[in-house]
């Protein structure tokens, strides 16, 4: 029995201690540089090369700053025609044709989810977000720590923590790709890390198509600037005179989720205004409506708007692709061939309606 008892023990003191999700976060966070001098980094801007395909930004970059604040863009030297951000709820800013749209849904979901300088994982508590140890898989021929995250709002992400480096060597997600695209399985691996202010960054990221391997994107930092003085001013949506038309824009886009609302204030403004043109602004904050998932007003709105500009082949354009988000098919096809007999050389009509795909029970 004592015998028994010794080996058990000595079995129990040589066996590899069990590892949780907060165990692999420690070493994570201690491979980066330490909480500390994590905590003492303020603001972050990265610039480098974007890739998406043949389009290729040259000057691409991010700006983050705590406790939430992001820009899609250099806060030091702003984009005055396009924006994207965050500064407490998500929005993107167009000066053409003038909009400013405070985004939901998958929108709002990709301008979110990623706002804190240090991460998902670090703080994950305190934002109420929940982490669990998943096993090990092998990511890119390497073996990684498998983190499951599930976000306050359902969203579910999953970070592979390098078991040699303890670095984050990939992130896998389901999400969207473009505003009306089915959601697509994707892993990020990230790579390339470098000492920026005693802490290491990644400045090589890669998202892949689960599926197929096929490249979606490419990210490469050139720097990583720290701790600049920036103005929390630089995270909003910019302010400028607003022209009537660009007034009717915000206010169909905040009244999107009403249909009669949308209607009611876009005949209005087109009786008392008969002169105006608001063709490409309404094929404009249509789409936005359309993006942020609100169908019917889209439909409705762009359908008058094609009525009011019948000689406007991206105004029938417009509503063919909202028809075709309503599932209305065959009205979609008739407006994409519409588009195409008024200009023949429109390629997106004649690819919408290339990739449209029919059936005989499609709702009219």
């Amino acid at each position: 029995m004592v015998l028994l008892t010794s080996l058990v023990l000595a079995t129990l003191a040589t066996a590899t201690p069990v590892i949780t999700a907060d165990a692999v976060i420690e070493r994570y966070v201690a491979a980066r540089g330490g909480l500390e001098r994590m905590h003492g980094i303020r603001t972050m801007i990265y610039r480098g090369e974007y890739r998406e395909g043949e389009h290729v930004s040259p000057n691409a970059a991010l700006t983050l700053m705590r406790p939430y604040y992001k820009l899609v863009g250099d806060a030091e030297h702003p984009n005055p025609d396009f924006a994207e951000g965050y500064d407490g709820s998500a929005w993107e800013f167009y000066r053409d044709p003038g909009i400013v749209v405070r985004t939901v849904g998958a929108a709002s979901e990709a301008g979110r989810h990623a706002v804190y300088i240090d991460g998902p994982l670090i703080g994950y508590r305190e934002r109420g977000w929940e982490v669990a140890l998943a096993g090990k898989e092998r990511i890119d021929g390497r073996d990684a720590w498998h983190l499951a995250i599930t976000m306050p709002d359902g969203f579910r992400q999953d970070d592979f923590i390098d078991a040699e480096t303890w670095l984050l060597i990939a992130e896998r997600k389901a999400a969207p790709i473009h505003a009306f695209g089915n959601k697509v399985t994707s892993e990020e691996r990230i790579g390339d890390y470098r000492d920026v202010a005693g802490v290491l960054f990644p400045f090589a990221h890669k998202e892949v198509e689960l599926s197929t391997g096929r490249v979606l994107n490419e990210m490469r930092w050139k720097e990583i600037v720290v701790n600049h003085d920036l103005d929390t001013a630089v995270f909003s949506p910019p302010e400028w005179p607003r022209t009537p038309i660009q007034i009717l824009m915000a206010q169909l886009f905040a009244e999107r989720s009403d249909v009669k609302a949308v209607m009611w204030t876009y005949r209005d403004f087109r009786a008392a205004h008969p002169a105006a043109d608001s063709d490409v602004a309404m094929q404009a904050v249509g789409y936005q409506i359309l993006k942020m998932g609100d169908v019917a007003s889209a439909v409705a709105l762009l359908k008058e708007n094609a009525t009011a500009y019948p000689r406007s082949s991206r105004a029938a354009f417009g509503l063919g692709r909202a028809l075709g988000s309503a599932g209305e098919c065959t009205a979609a096809s008739r407006e994409f061939r519409r588009a195409l007999a008024l200009d023949g050389t429109y390629k997106r009509a004649e690819d919408a309606l290339r990739a449209l795909a029919c059936s005989a029970s499609t709702p009219q």
